[in-house]
């Protein structure tokens, strides 16, 4: 969509504040999503990520704009927004149904089908949910996992340790309080934390108590800070945030409301990428050594186009043994689950705009394109190209 489309013929320069830390790896990417719609498509001027005297996210008092878009997380900053009296589009689910404001936040649902997803492959059947009380974080992230491990009737433990958002609680007493639910869970066990920073909290915690990770309790952290990720012990695995079309689709929405239109009844959801696996997942909590030595053959071998005979030149059992091992375990046959590896691996390539449908296909064990458009559609309900598009902000 061309500028002129969206400021009518008008090449004035708009105002618009971005109240979006730049600090985290979240935030920064949200705001390459912005600025990647704003050069292509608008004529702003931004005002990133303003702070009070106190360092609090604020809107300067003699600043006149043309619109807002936050990561609102406060009713302090909620009052000072609506002052304004300008276009807002929020970015966040703290806040909720706040009224003449668009909304363009996370799929929840999607992002606990993929934590549950990637867990379930590797043999968990116990789950836990770890996210200290905050005001910096809804509580919906939590009640989508645990409707999601509900719907499969397999156990489900929160952390709750019985003090509201707000109250300050020191190193030592966190510590004491994590390692006391640690203690009273099930073992092995997969947990998922709202965020990297508080996954990395927890592994730091499950390592000075001497829990094992991934063995004893393996982590999977809520979004991705590639730093936090990358530097903590184990690396953890995480769900990848599609936070640039987050970006992209909020500055969109507050074009449109600029140029006269209201928000949308509903927040606009946006699923996430997918899940990055590293070391804190890398774990099969599988009781039978061969169904384990066949999922890491397949993880392994899955995109060099390996069939289940493959596999029953690896691991020594009958087609028929390793058929009802598989669906007793995992609920899906050896072939289910190399199409599900191959296509996962589809999925997470697709975000790279250096690689073609084809190229894509041929990565993933697929003998063309049209054979992994045809598994995709069957799998995800949309082809490859159309997926792409939900991942790249154009």
């Amino acid at each position: 969509m061309s500028k002129q489309n969206y400021n009518d013929g008008q090449f004035r320069a708009q105002n618009v504040a971005v109240l979006i830390e730049t600090e985290s790896s979240w935030g920064g990417r949200v705001i390459r999503g912005i600025a990647a719609f704003a050069e292509k498509h608008t004529h702003w001027h931004m005002l990133i990520d303003p702070r009070d005297h106190e360092l609090r996210s604020s809107v300067p008092d003699g600043w006149r704009g043309d619109g807002i878009i936050a990561r609102i997380t406060n009713r302090t900053q909620w009052e000072q927004i609506r002052e304004k009296k300008l276009p807002v589009v929020n970015v966040d689910d703290v806040f909720q149904n706040l009224p003449g404001v668009g909304t363009v936040i996370t799929d929840e649902a999607e992002r606990a089908r993929l934590a549950i997803e990637h867990l379930l492959a590797r043999g968990f059947t116990k789950f836990g949910y770890f996210a200290p009380p905050s005001n910096l974080y809804s509580k919906n992230r939590g009640e989508a996992f645990m409707r999601a491990a509900n719907a499969l009737g397999h156990e489900y433990h929160e952390y709750l340790p019985g003090y509201r958002a707000g109250r300050k609680i020191g190193w030592e007493e966190q510590q004491r309080r994590v390692n006391r639910w640690l203690s009273s869970l099930p073992r092995p066990i997969a947990i998922l934390a709202v965020d990297a920073h508080h996954a990395r909290q927890l592994a730091e915690i499950c390592h000075f108590v001497g829990v094992r990770v991934p063995d004893e309790v393996a982590v999977l952290a809520g979004d991705t800070d590639e730093l936090l990720c990358e530097v903590s012990t184990p690396p953890l695995s995480s769900i990848s945030l599609a936070c640039e079309r987050i970006g992209h689709d909020a500055a969109a929405m507050l074009a449109r409301m600029m140029a006269g239109q209201g928000p949308p009844k509903h927040p606009v959801l946006i699923a996430p990428h997918g899940v990055v696996s590293r070391q804190s997942t890398d774990v099969l909590a599988i009781d039978d050594p061969g169904v384990v030595r066949a999922l890491r053959y397949i993880r392994t071998h899955a995109h060099h186009g390996i069939v289940v005979d493959d596999i029953l030149r690896e691991v020594p059992m009958s087609r028929r043994s390793l058929e009802i091992q598989f669906r007793s375990y995992l609920g899906r046959s050896p072939a289910e689950e190399i199409r599900r590896v191959r296509l996962e691996r589809g999925k997470q390539l697709l975000g790279r705009r250096e690689l073609s449908i084809t190229e894509i296909s041929l990565s993933c064990g697929f003998s063309n394109a049209t054979r992994f458009g045809v598994a995709f559609r069957k799998a995800f309900g949309t082809t490859p190209r159309a997926y792409r598009k939900t991942l790249i902000a154009d």
